[in-house]
This record gives structure tokens, sequence and C-alpha cells, in this order.
């Protein structure tokens, strides 16, 4: 059974190597991410992108996906043309390079990502719907400045309302507090992450009840795209908490932003109304900041970034009473490598003790992605009805 388990397996990659050296499926289509109105970049069936730019006098030009480059072959007309292999469904940060120079696709949208303002691509996901934009009633994305005394920074972040916030001036909501990765910023979530969206549709169907989402900037550890930051989608090197200031982030939490945002917004201020979440470096800062301060959260959310354990439980006191819900969520293809098996160990075997010491513990797994955007666009999805239920 052994031998043919390993020669099943060799055939389905060499199958799969076979799938990818084959010509491409000339089903090709416009990206959603595109700017209206422009015909490239395109997506085909495969996940596959082709990408088209006028550089007459460009020696070498290359497609490059999340940190991955391909030719461009140049026509008569001067017009370069090139495809990719394969990606995962989901978005991805994307650009060009032009005689060595990494330069943006005029045709593509622009979001800030792994450091830096770059484009984006999208390949469509067979479950697209839970993110898509409906015909339902939406809420309000606010783009806020402010001073933070503790920190003594300027601050500003991104807060989502619910449809119908600006309606009763009376009624208030509950909050979550939802954090990017590293090298990534404040922006993340409301644009490639379509955190907004996702609780439109979810509070449209019943799924969620109304609440308000704080997208605030973590910090950016190792410099902002600079040496020593991963390629665009990887994760944290190291895998733990040592190389972040997180302190600091934790004191400006704790003592500007939700300080802050219970000020200006109509929001019930109490540790059962409030939760934390966030992905990769996100989710390690709200590990942290959740277990220290279990007075302020009820739910935690970790989305590839980290494990609550049995340990974690015993040596925080108050945690059995207080904490209302354990998400963790990952992506299939990053189950047990450093990302899921190196910060606080493995975490399906976590997330099972928890449950099996009585604590309400969710485990997602997200198929056939890794460690990006469509991983923790689904991990919302999953983790939003679960909070604020009575």
């Amino acid at each position: 059974m052994k031998a043919t388990a390993v020669a099943f397996s060799l055939l389905a990659g060499l199958t799969a190597l076979a799938q990818t050296n084959q010509p491409p499926a000339e089903d090709f289509k416009p990206a959603a991410t595109n700017q209206r109105d422009k015909d490239y970049p395109q997506v085909n069936s495969e996940g596959r992108v082709r990408a088209r730019i006028a550089a007459p006098q460009a020696q070498s030009v290359q497609l490059e996906i999340n940190g991955k480059r391909f030719p461009m072959t140049k026509d008569a007309n001067g017009v370069w043309t090139g495809d990719s292999t394969p990606f995962d469904q989901g978005n991805h940060y994307y650009g060009l390079v032009i005689d060595g120079a990494q330069v943006p696709d005029p045709g593509s949208t622009f979001i800030f990502g792994s450091g830096s303002w770059r484009n984006d691509i999208e390949i469509p996901a067979y479950d697209q719907d839970f993110y898509a934009l409906k015909n339902v009633p939406h809420g309000e994305l606010r783009e806020v400045l402010y001073f933070g005394k503790t920190s003594s920074t300027n601050r500003h972040c991104f807060v989502y309302t619910p449809p119908d916030y600006d309606k009763n001036s009376n009624k208030r909501y509950p909050v979550l507090y939802l954090q990017h990765g590293y090298s990534e910023g404040e922006s993340g979530w409301g644009a490639q992450g379509h955190a907004g969206l996702i609780v439109d549709n979810l509070i449209a169907e019943g799924k969620a009840k109304p609440f308000i989402i704080v997208m605030e900037n973590g910090g950016i550890s190792g410099g902002p795209g600079g040496r020593g930051a991963p390629p665009a989608g990887a994760p944290p090197r190291g895998g733990g908490r040592g190389m972040f200031n997180f302190s600091a982030f934790e004191q400006a939490l704790i003592g500007d932003v939700i300080p802050f945002v219970d000020s200006n917004f109509r929001t019930i201020a109490d540790q059962p109304h409030r939760a934390m979440a966030g992905l990769s470096m996100g989710g390690m800062q709200t590990r942290q900041i959740t277990l220290a301060h279990l007075d302020t959260f009820s739910a935690i959310g970790l989305f590839s970034g980290g494990v609550i354990s049995t340990n974690d439980v015993n040596n925080t006191p108050g945690f059995r009473e207080k904490v209302k819900v354990v998400f963790v969520g990952y992506g299939s293809r990053e189950i047990g490598n450093r990302v899921g098996g190196g910060v606080g160990g493995d975490p399906k075997v976590n997330t099972e003790a928890l449950k099996q010491a009585g604590i309400n513990t969710v485990f997602y797994v997200s198929p056939n992605t890794a460690h990006e955007w469509l991983t923790w666009r689904r991990s919302l999805h999953e983790f939003a009805p679960l909070l604020f239920q009575d």
C-alpha cells in the first residue's frame, strides 16, 4: 500500500508538471482588478496571468507575481506579451520588470502590500460570492486621522461602520479590532481583504450581527519592503515575536486606539462586546495583546498567526470565564510548515486540546490556499458569525 501511495503521488506530481508545461488555455479574460476599461492583464481558467505592455525601446520585460518572474516577448510593434504559470485563486501582488526596474502595470489597480504601493491581480475563486459586491445594504469604510497621546504620534486607521449605523443615532455596536500582517498596512483589510463586503453580505444573510471594525497600523517591522523583509506573500521570518516591537502597538491600542474609538463612535464599550483578530503578524499581536488584556477582549481570532494552547489557558487567570470564542484559521498549503508548526505548536492539535478542555474553539482550514489573502478572507468569513452572540 505504501509503494502504491508513493507511486500515485509521483504520478500526480508528474501530471501536474506536465499540465503546467502545456500551452495555456486560451480563455483569458480581463482581471477583475484591472483599471476601468483596460483589457490587460488577463486571467484564464487555469489561474495563469497574461500581461501585455507597449515598450518599444525596452531590451527586457518580465511579468512578476509574488516575487516570481516570467519572460515576456516583443512583437514587431514593440508590444511585449507574456504568461505566468498557474497561481492559487485569490489576490496576488503583481507588477512588471522593465530592463531590471520594477514598475507598475498601468492597466492594473494599485494597493499597499508587502511594504510598498504596487499592483494586485485577482484570480477568480470558486467561492468568491461571499466577498462579491452585491445588491445589499452596505456599510461605510471611513478613513480616520487622530493624535495618540500615549504613543505621541499622529495615527491613521480605517473604521468600517455597518449599514444601519447612520439610521439610528441611539444604537450602539460591538467592535472587532482587525490587524494586518508584516510589511502590510491598515488599508489591507479594506482593499485586498474585502472585509467590508464580507461583513455586509453576512449581515444581509442574517448570519452575523452588525458590528464596527477598526483597522489600525500595527507597525511594519524590518522596514517597509526593504532589506530583511520577506518576499510578497511570505510569513515573517523566525516565526517568533522577539523580532517585533509588539509592546509599542499594545500600548497604543490600549491607550490610544480603543479610547478614541469609544469616544468617537457609538460602541458598546465593554469586554463582552470587544474582539480582536489579525493575520500573520497581526495574529501574533492579537495573541499577545488579548492574553494580557482579558478584561478588554472577549473573542480571539488568529489567521495564520499562531495558536492558543492549554498552557496559555492555564497560565492566564480568568481565561475560561472571560473568553467566549477562540478561532484559529490557516491555509491548507501552510499547515505543517514553519508557519503552521512554528508558532506555538501544531494548530490543529492545540485547538483540539482546547476543545477537550472545554474552551469554545474553532479550527478552520482554507482549501488549496497558502499564506495569502484568500486564506484570510475565508477566515474572517468563518469568524465573523461567531462574534457577539448571546
